[in-house]
């Protein structure tokens, strides 16, 4: 495998991941509770929600050919008027995700090293690529921050939950009969 094979595996992987991260979060929370906010000026798990989807809509449509920054893209009104059911977030959601594996299936060896653009600047794929699953990682871990805070003690962790990591090491480094 290549570099540029590995890069796009390996990208995909972390951005699936994050996704997982999400999508185990809402299936912890009611419609209700994917709307709730700490204060009127925050945002609530639906409003990230819906303003990643159109952040990855934006950026990944078309994303060898146009800029990543479109001219349809309102982004002010991703923090407006979230989906009220949980399974039409879902649906927002996966549509967002969708456009993003898609842009990445398209990369191959003969556009690796193009130059895409957002906002009109120049960036690689790599570095196109880098941004968003920062931008991306950064959102997530706030659905997860509010999730945890919506749930309290009934949060289920999406990791090793706390005072488990010994348990947890020791099964990692256990011995196997040779």
């Amino acid at each position: 495998m290549n570099l540029s094979q590995h890069y796009l595996k390996n990208i995909r992987f972390e951005f699936e991941r994050y996704k997982t991260m999400g999508e185990k979060t809402f299936e912890q929370l009611s419609a209700q509770e994917l709307h709730w906010r700490p204060s009127e000026n925050d945002n609530s798990i639906a409003i990230i929600t819906k303003h990643l989807a159109g952040n990855m809509l934006s950026r990944w449509t078309n994303f060898l050919t146009e800029d990543g920054e479109k001219p349809w893209r309102h982004r002010d009104t991703e923090f407006e008027d979230p989906p009220s059911t949980k399974e039409e977030l879902i649906l927002v959601w996966e549509k967002g995700w969708q456009c993003l594996f898609q842009a990445i299936e398209a990369v191959n060896e003969s556009n690796f090293d193009a130059n895409i653009k957002i906002r009109g600047k120049k960036h690689s794929i790599v570095q196109a690529f880098n941004r968003q699953l920062a931008h991306y990682a950064s959102h997530v871990g706030q659905i997860v921050m509010l999730g945890k805070m919506i749930k309290g003690k009934e949060w289920t962790s999406l990791s090793i939950p706390k005072g488990q990591s010994e348990a947890f090491n020791k099964n990692l480094f256990r011995k196997t009969p040779s």
